[in-house]
């Protein structure tokens, strides 16, 4: 890997995490404390992590159960997952909200499988444009000429090799959750 294209490789790296991260929020049927990530809480004025005010647990594998450290909470919690729209009610009993994980449709299998392939192919327009940019990069600088034409045909050869590599990334994480989803 030259210098050149290491910034290149590591705004693909952040891509491919990104993606990951928005995958671990779709839910697969079974209870997964992760769709709570992203929920704040407001907290004396503070907007906090879910995570930072209860205790989240999974007891059953299709529940999610959250205790709030302060019982005066439950109701913002409350507000903040019905807003998240997950999908999900919550269900509280004034000590603890209980997230019960419905068994998944085929109907709803199949729209969540979609959404994934529309997100990894988000992903993939983000690891070409990467690209794209690399190659505009490379252009002003043989212009200007800080850089050979075989340097420049080196460059672009990396850059599709990374671009290739991570977009195979992409193409597995995906066939993963895919199979994830559309397993009963």
């Amino acid at each position: 890997m030259s210098a050149a294209t290491k910034d290149y490789e590591d705004k693909m790296k952040k891509t491919i995490d990104n993606l990951a991260e928005q995958f671990v929020t779709v839910r697969a049927g079974r209870a997964n404390p992760h769709i709570l990530d992203k929920i704040r809480v407001d907290y004396y004025g503070q907007p906090s992590p879910l995570q930072s005010v209860a205790n989240v647990s999974v007891p059953e594998p299709r529940i999610i159960q959250i205790q709030p450290w302060e019982p005066s909470l439950i109701k913002a919690i409350e507000k903040e997952i019905n807003a998240a729209n997950l999908g999900i009610a919550p269900n509280n009993d004034g000590k603890v909200i209980r997230l019960v994980f419905p068994e998944l449709t085929e109907e709803r299998r199949k729209e969540l499988t979609k959404d994934i392939k529309k997100m990894a192919e988000s992903a993939k327009v983000a690891i070409r444009n990467i690209r794209r940019d690399a190659l505009d990069a490379f252009k002003k600088q043989q212009k200007a000429d800080e850089i050979t034409e075989d340097d420049m045909k080196d460059l672009e050869n990396e850059m599709q090799k990374l671009t290739d590599k991570y977009v195979g990334e992409i193409e597995s994480m995906t066939d993963i959750k895919s199979k994830e989803l559309m397993t009963v």
